[in-house]
């Protein structure tokens, strides 16, 4: 079977891994394969757009969870655009919710120094 690519888009100088509707074992190497591609743009935010894809496993976990640390050693930042509750939920369950922001569309995940929806409000 052939591994099915992730397209690495640059919207703004931000390089924008596309994930199609499944991120499976299936796919999970050609995920890290375009978050590698992505991480080589040398840009400080990569965005993971998630936003048509309904389906997350533990192997795509483990993607997005090795491209975090290797932002992180970078200096850089993942931000992921989900809008998928079952999505949602297993970035929720294995927390990387709260390692990285998570954005309800790739427009927010783009915009600069802006919360994501997702952060709770603190009282002034």
């Amino acid at each position: 079977m052939r591994e099915a690519g992730f397209p690495v888009e640059v919207i703004d100088g931000v390089p924008v891994v596309v994930t199609p509707s499944e991120v499976d074992i299936a796919n999970a190497d050609g995920f890290r394969t375009g978050l590698l591609h992505a991480a080589a743009h040398g840009s400080a935010v990569i965005v993971v757009d998630m936003t048509q894809t309904a389906f997350c496993d533990s192997a795509g976990v483990h993607a997005i969870l090795g491209a975090y640390k290797r932002a992180e050693a970078e200096g850089a930042e993942i931000r992921l655009a989900v809008t998928a509750p079952a999505v949602r939920r297993i970035l929720a369950i294995t927390a990387i919710d709260r390692l990285l922001p998570i954005y309800a569309t790739v427009a927010e995940a783009l915009a600069p120094l802006q919360p994501p929806a997702s952060a709770p409000v603190t009282p002034a």
